[in-house]
C-alpha cells in the first residue's frame, strides 16, 4: 500500500466526520468466523470485545484529544480493528489505550496534565520505562496468589490492552481458518500464518475494504458505493467457504454465528428495559386512579418486555449452549425476569399494580445496570469451566439459587416504596401498606422455599463435583446465613413479634444478606471454590447502595417512633 493510500486511510477515518451513510463499512465481515476464547465467534463479536477492551467503548467515537473539539460520528468496531491490522503504525501513536485508575498514570510517571487524559498511545505507554516494573509486579503478585486490589487490576487490564492491540495489528489475534480435517492439527491459522490461496482470498476482502474507505472524502454515487460494498461481500463469502472446506465441522455452524450477530444488532435487553419503564408509568396510573384502561396497557408493556427479556436470554442460551446464569452478568438480567414474573403471578392473585411498580423498577435498573457496566458485568458468552460442564446439578442449582435472588429482590422493592407510605402517615394509607406487606410475606416465601431447595441441589452439585456435600465455602456458607435471616423474619411473623412496620424494614435490611451472598462472595472476599464467578469492580456503588438503605431505614425508624412518642 502507497502512502498516499495509507495518509488517506488514515485521514478518512480518524479526522474527517463520516459523510456518508455506510453503517459498518465491513458490514458483511461480521459473520466471518473467528476462533477465540474456546469458542467459535463472528469478527463483529471479536471486534466489539477488543476495542471495549483497549478503547473502552464498543464503537469509536474519534480521537480522544479532539475531546474539547469537534467530535467524529461513531464507527463501527469492525472497521477499527481492520485499519489496527493495515495501517498499524498511525494506530501506534494515537491516543486510543482508556486508562482510568489515577494511581496507576502516577504510577506511569505521567505529567500533571496528562493524568487528567483517560487515553495514550500504545507507542507512549510501551516507550515508558515504568511499564516493565509494573508488569513484573504483577507477575509477582500473581505468583503468590494474591488476591489483586483496584491498583493491580488496573496494571492487568493495561497489560490486557497492549496485548490485544500488538496480537490485533500484526494479525496473531485474528484467527480465520481452521486446519484441514485429518491433519492432526489443533490449532486455527491466524492472518500472519495465512499463504497461498487462503492469503489471496482474504486481501480480497482488504482491497475491498480499502476501496469504501477512500470512497468516503469523495461523493459516489450511490450504485458505486453498492458495487463495491456487493464486491466486500463476494470476498467475504469466497473465503468463507474456502475455510469451511478446510473442516466443516470445526469450522462451526454459521446459524450460530449468525444469531450471535443478530442479538448484538437487536439489543433485546435494551428494548426489554423501555417495555418495562412504559409498564411501570402505567402501573403507577393504575395504582392511582384503578382505571382499567391503564391496568390493561400496564399489562401489555409487561408482557411485551417480559418477551423481549425471554428472547435475549434464550439467544444467549442457544448460542452459547449453557445454562443462562453462569456468570455476572447474566445473574443481573436473570433475577429482573424471576422479579416479573413473580409479580405478573401475584398481582393476577391481588390486583396490587404496586407489585408490577416494583418489579417494573428493578428489571429497569438492573437491564440499564448490565448495558451501563461493562467493565464489571462482562456480556461476553463464554465456556463454561471444565468443573461445569455437562452436569445436571448445576443448571438446577443455579438456576432456583439465583430465581429465589428474584423474589427477594421484589420484597426488597416493595419494602423500599412501603417505608414512603409510613413517612406519608402509616394511619393514612393502612390499606396501602398491609396490601404491600401481604406482596412481601408471599415474595419471601417464595424466596426461602427457592433458596433452600437451592442451597440442597448445591450440595448435591457439590458431592457430584468436589466429592463432598458440604464445606463451609464462603459462597455456600452465605447462602445459608441469607436462608437462615429470612427464616427469622417468617417465623417472627407467624410468632407475631414482626408487625407490618417490622416486615417492611425486614425486607429492606435483610436484603443485604442476598447481596452479600450473590455479589460480596464473588467480588469483595475473592474466595473459596466458586472461582469461575470471581470478578472485580463496583464494591463502592455497591457498599453505597447498602449503607442508604441502612440509613434510609433508620430514618423512617426515627420519625416514626417520634410520632408515636407524640401521640403516647
Amino acid at each position: 500500500m502507497n502512502n498516499r493510500i495509507i495518509t488517506m486511510f488514515f485521514l478518512t477515518l480518524l479526522v474527517f466526520p463520516q459523510q456518508h451513510s455506510f453503517a459498518a463499512l465491513a458490514d458483511p465481515l461480521k459473520t466471518l468466523h473467528i476462533q477465540d476464547g474456546g469458542r467459535i465467534k463472528p469478527f463483529n463479536t471479536f471486534a466489539t470485545e477488543a476495542l471495549q477492551l483497549v478503547y473502552g467503548r464498543e464503537t469509536f467515537k474519534g480521537l480522544p484529544s479532539d475531546e474539547e473539539g469537534k467530535k467524529n460520528e461513531s464507527r463501527d468496531a469492525i472497521d477499527i480493528l481492520l485499519t489496527w491490522m493495515l495501517i498499524p503504525e498511525h494506530w501506534n501513536e494515537a491516543p486510543i489505550i482508556q486508562i482510568r485508575h489515577n494511581g496507576l498514570k502516577e504510577a506511569l510517571g505521567l505529567d500533571p496534565e496528562k493524568t487528567k487524559k483517560t487515553h495514550f498511545s500504545p507507542a507512549e505507554l510501551m516507550r515508558n520505562d515504568r511499564l516493565a516494573l509494573l508488569i513484573q509486579e504483577l507477575n509477582n503478585q500473581r505468583e503468590a496468589q494474591e488476591k489483586l486490589d483496584p491498583y493491580f487490576q488496573a496494571v492487568q487490564t493495561l497489560e490486557s490492552q497492549i496485548s490485544m492491540f500488538q496480537a490485533i495489528s500484526t494479525g496473531v489475534a485474528l484467527k480465520v481458518l481452521p486446519p484441514s480435517e485429518g491433519s492432526g492439527i489443533k490449532k486455527w491459522f491466524s492472518l500472519n500464518e495465512l499463504n497461498g490461496d487462503s492469503q489471496k482470498l482474504f486481501s480480497e476482502i482488504t482491497q475491498s475494504f480499502i476501496k469504501l474507505v477512500t470512497m468516503q472524502i469523495s461523493a459516489p454515487k450511490p450504485e458505486e458505493i453498492k458495487k463495491v460494498q456487493q464486491e466486500l461481500k463476494v470476498a467475504v463469502e469466497k473465503f468463507k467457504e474456502f475455510a469451511r472446506k478446510q473442516d466443516p465441522q470445526a469450522y462451526g455452524e454459521e446459524k450460530l454465528v449468525e444469531l450471535e450477530v443478530h442479538l448484538k444488532d437487536f439489543h433485546p435487553f435494551q428494548k426489554a428495559w423501555i417495555a418495562y419503564l412504559l409498564a411501570t408509568l402505567f402501573a403507577v396510573m393504575a395504582f392511582v386512579s384503578n382505571k382499567s384502561w391503564a391496568k390493561n396497557t400496564a399489562w401489555v408493556f409487561m408482557f411485551l418486555g417480559l418477551a423481549l427479556h425471554s428472547y435475549g436470554m434464550f439467544l444467549r442460551v442457544y448460542i452459547i449452549g449453557r445454562p443462562p446464569v453462569s456468570n455476572m452478568y447474566e445473574t443481573v438480567i436473570w433475577v429482573p425476569w424471576g422479579t416479573v414474573f413473580f409479580s405478573m403471578i401475584l398481582t393476577k392473585l391481588r390486583k396490587n399494580y404496586l407489585l408490577f411498580i416494583c418489579s417494573g423498577l428493578v428489571a429497569t435498573l438492573c437491564l440499564i445496570l448490565s448495558d451501563l457496566s461493562p467493565v464489571v458485568l462482562d456480556s461476553s458468552l463464554q465456556p463454561l469451566e471444565p468443573v461445569l460442564r455437562d452436569n445436571f446439578w448445576l443448571v438446577v442449582h443455579v438456576i432456583i439459587i439465583v430465581t429465589s435472588y428474584a423474589a427477594f429482590f421484589l420484597a426488597f422493592a416493595l419494602g423500599d416504596i412501603l417505608l414512603i407510605y409510613f413517612l406519608r402517615g402509616e394511619e393514612k394509607y393502612k390499606a396501602v401498606i398491609k396490601e404491600g406487606v401481604h406482596g412481601i410475606y408471599r415474595s419471601i416465601q417464595i424466596g426461602i422455599v427457592l433458596l433452600a431447595l437451592g442451597i440442597i441441589t448445591g450440595g448435591i452439585w457439590a458431592d457430584y463435583s468436589w466429592g463432598r456435600f458440604w464445606g463451609w465455602d464462603p459462597k455456600e456458607t452465605w447462602a445459608l446465613i441469607a436462608l437462615l435471616g429470612y427464616v427469622a423474619v417468617l417465623h417472627g411473623r407467624l410468632a407475631g413479634w414482626v408487625k407490618d412496620f417490622g416486615m417492611t424494614t425486614a425486607a429492606v435490611i435483610t436484603f443485604s444478606l442476598v447481596i452479600m451472598a450473590w455479589y460480596g462472595v464473588n467480588f469483595v472476599l475473592g474466595a473459596g471454590l466458586h472461582t469461575y464467578g470471581f470478578g472485580a469492580g463496583g464494591v463502592e456503588y455497591v457498599s453505597a447502595f447498602v449503607a442508604f438503605h441502612i440509613l434510609y431505614v433508620v430514618y423512617v425508624a426515627t420519625v416514626r417512633k417520634s410520632r408515636l412518642s407524640k401521640k403516647d
